[in-house]
């Protein structure tokens, strides 16, 4: 299975990841380019969908980490180590004969290159070293790594700069200072790499793990059977009455969590007079999650005057109530991005947010349109004219046919091309 990775670096470093994926297998890159580390936390709004994102290094990564950390994917960076700065100090002397004393250097820590000139026997400390690990986020500023090289370099205490920061080396380069970028291993880039897309195929198999729910309502009626099944369909769960009062369903922990985190499962509740009961269980067998779907529906029994749910994961971890706090339905969509893609495909903002809520929704970033059709509770036809809509415009591609087993054509594969985030 291939995993898709957004990768968020200068435009150097993405060439380099390019050169290095290859020797991995199974990766996809979706690049996104900075020129400043900075710049990170706005291309975060825009992440097509993507199985978890890579990040060239500490800054990128610590300036996003608000929005990052709100992902349903995970996120990692390629850390800078004792090797990266023994190759590059390897690199500068040898190809620049340029010793220690005359190079300045900013790195994430300064304990690096201590470490690399204690294991070859150099006891005495770089002179001209600047580190910022304990100035990210806020207190960082690349003008002053700047400052700090090119003053060196005006009174004659240096002859080269040596800089990790990519934005640093082209303003060094623009005010006439020799300088050398750091260099990243290509060992650090690969593991970086497959350590990101081994996060990302935990949490997708941590997203498989069987779910069962029990839901239990007072006066079950017909219409109230229609809401019950519009809510499974959100969470791609079947369901069925298994007492009077009660119905079951099942589905998978990335399903469950998706729908708990949003507005979807307060929504729900708001539908019923009477209050209403959610249990939801994880397991490795569909016997043990239904167990614990059972247990924590009596922790929501318990709350007589008031709907609620509650969720019992394998570990016997109790999650609820939920919601825990009311949530405010969001009527009006003013992504930039968003708002552009409603104006060009001509499609109403309310369908657009389906189709992103239901790319969100699903473990795989590609789909069919029965896929989306199945979602929508539209005809074939309806998610065809709105799937050609996106694919004319450039906000979908199709990625690949998958063949039937009855007579017809194969069914064409897509994968959507805008921010979902």
């Amino acid at each position: 299975m291939t995993i898709k990775i957004a990768v968020v670096g200068s435009a150097d470093f993405i060439r380099t990841i390019l050169s290095v994926v290859p020797q991995i297998g199974e990766l996809e890159i979706e690049p996104y380019i900075y020129e400043r580390p900075e710049e990170a936390a706005e291309l975060i709004k825009y992440l097509k969908p993507c199985d978890a994102v890579f990040f060239s290094g500490a800054l990128p990564y610590y300036f996003s980490k608000d929005l990052h950390e709100s992902l349903p994917i995970p996120s990692h960076y390629l850390e800078q180590d004792e090797t990266a700065v023994a190759t590059s100090l390897l690199a500068v002397i040898s190809q620049k004969n340029i010793s220690l004393e005359r190079i300045s250097i900013d790195l994430t820590e300064y304990v690096f290159i201590k470490n690399v000139l204690a294991d070859i026997g150099v006891k005495r400390e770089p002179i001209h070293v600047i580190d910022y690990a304990d100035k990210l986020p806020n207190k960082f500023d690349i003008n002053d790594i700047v400052h700090f090289h090119y003053s060196r370099f005006k009174s004659g205490k240096i002859d080269l700069a040596l800089t990790s920061i990519h934005a640093v080396y082209n303003r060094l380069r623009e005010l006439g200072v020799p300088a050398q970028r750091m260099v990243d291993p290509i060992k650090s880039l690969v593991r970086g790499l497959q350590d990101t897309k081994a996060q990302a195929e935990l949490v997708k198999s941590h997203s498989a793990t069987i779910a069962a729910g029990y839901i239990s309502l007072k006066q079950p009626e017909e219409a109230q059977t229609l809401y019950l099944e519009a809510f499974a369909r959100e969470m791609n769960a079947s369901i069925q009455q298994s007492a009077e009062s009660a119905f079951s369903l099942y589905s998978t922990r990335g399903d469950i969590e998706i729908v708990m985190n949003s507005d979807a499962f307060h929504e729900f509740l708001l539908k019923w007079e009477e209050p209403v009961a959610v249990g939801f269980g994880y397991g490795f067998t569909a016997a043990e999650a239904s167990q614990n779907a059972k247990i924590a529906r009596s922790f929501a029994l318990q709350h007589d005057h008031e709907s609620c749910g509650y969720i019992l994961t394998e570990e016997k971890e109790l999650l609820g109530p939920f919601p825990k706090e009311k949530k405010t339905q969001r009527l009006k969509n003013d992504h930039p991005e968003l708002l552009r893609i409603a104006k060009e495909t001509k499609m109403s903002p309310a369908n657009l947010s389906k189709i992103i809520q239901f790319s969100k929704s699903r473990q795989s970033v590609q789909f069919t349109a029965a896929d989306l059709s199945a979602y929508l509770q539209v005809t074939r036809r309806s998610t065809e004219r709105i799937l050609k809509k996106l694919v004319d415009h450039g906000f979908a591609k199709v990625v690949g046919e998958e063949m039937t087993y009855q007579q017809g054509r194969p069914r064409s594969i897509y994968e959507l091309n805008m921010p979902i985030y």
